[in-house]
């Protein structure tokens, strides 16, 4: 009982304050003392709101830069799977254009071609087929009517062609004009040039002429282009005049070349 009394008064006194305070409010004997509080409170809800607003823009800054910044990893990540996408196609369309334009220069029904993508450049051409394909030491190599090299050494899965520039390479060749007809031996000349040797002075020969191959080594079909002539070097004297000659075009633009197989 003695708990109880305390309680009670409490809450009559709260319930009387509570009506005074209603009647003065009623009479508006408040509204004095409620601005000063609300004169006094407003800054701080005010400041409160700006700091809450605030604090609400910079966390949704991160989280739309954090989304921007994965977006645009994406973006990039797509970027690179469509150019490596369009490398890749326009890849197999340059090999499948060199080999549609193959088959209108060398028949492959008369000459077992088998393609192969060159890999590499040094003193040789390394392209990647090997013995696995069936190829051997000795084969020529070709794009569509001009000689490449031939075979030299091989493994499994790549072989090295010797090509024109090369110091041991040895082809007997021949140039073609309007006024007849020159004959001599291209030789390599250490990776730099090739020379197109041993041609009688009486034979006529001309810068601009192409030269072919005269197809004695037996491996190689006679006819195919060997390059162009650039220079014609005659001396006294000597028995032979030579001639510079200048390849047709680039290995290292070709996308395919071709082996042609026994």
């Amino acid at each position: 009982m003695t708990k109880v009394m305390p309680n009670l008064k409490v809450l009559i006194i709260l319930v009387f304050f509570s009506i005074i305070i209603f009647i003065l409010d009623r009479y508006s004997f408040l509204n004095l003392p409620k601005k000063l509080v609300f004169y006094v409170t407003n800054p701080i809800s005010f400041g409160i709101y700006n700091t809450g607003k605030n604090i609400g823009k910079q966390i949704h800054f991160i989280f739309a830069a954090r989304f921007a910044s994965q977006e645009n990893k994406a973006l990039k990540e797509q970027a690179a799977e469509l150019l490596s996408e369009n490398a890749t196609l326009r890849k197999k369309l340059a090999e499948t254009e060199s080999l549609l334009s193959q088959e209108q220069h060398l028949d492959p029904r008369t000459y077992n071609l088998l393609p192969a993508r060159p890999i590499g450049l040094g003193r040789f051409l390394k392209i990647d087929r090997g013995s696995s394909a069936g190829i051997k030491v000795g084969q020529a190599v070709i794009f569509k009517d001009n000689y490449i090299g031939k075979i030299v050494s091989l493994s499994a899965q790549a072989a090295n062609v010797q090509i024109l520039t090369d110091p041991d390479s040895k082809v007997a060749a021949f140039s073609l004009n309007k006024d007849g007809k020159a004959k001599g031996v291209l030789n390599g000349q250490f990776g730099t040039e090739i020379l197109l040797d041993k041609i009688l002075h009486e034979e006529q020969i001309g810068a601009g002429d192409l030269v072919y191959s005269e197809g004695l080594e037996g491996f190689l079909p006679r006819g195919l282009v060997l390059g162009r002539v650039g220079q014609v070097l005659e001396r006294e004297n000597e028995i032979f005049k030579q001639a510079k000659i200048t390849p047709v075009f680039d290995i290292r633009d070709l996308e395919l070349v071709f082996v042609i197989l026994e």
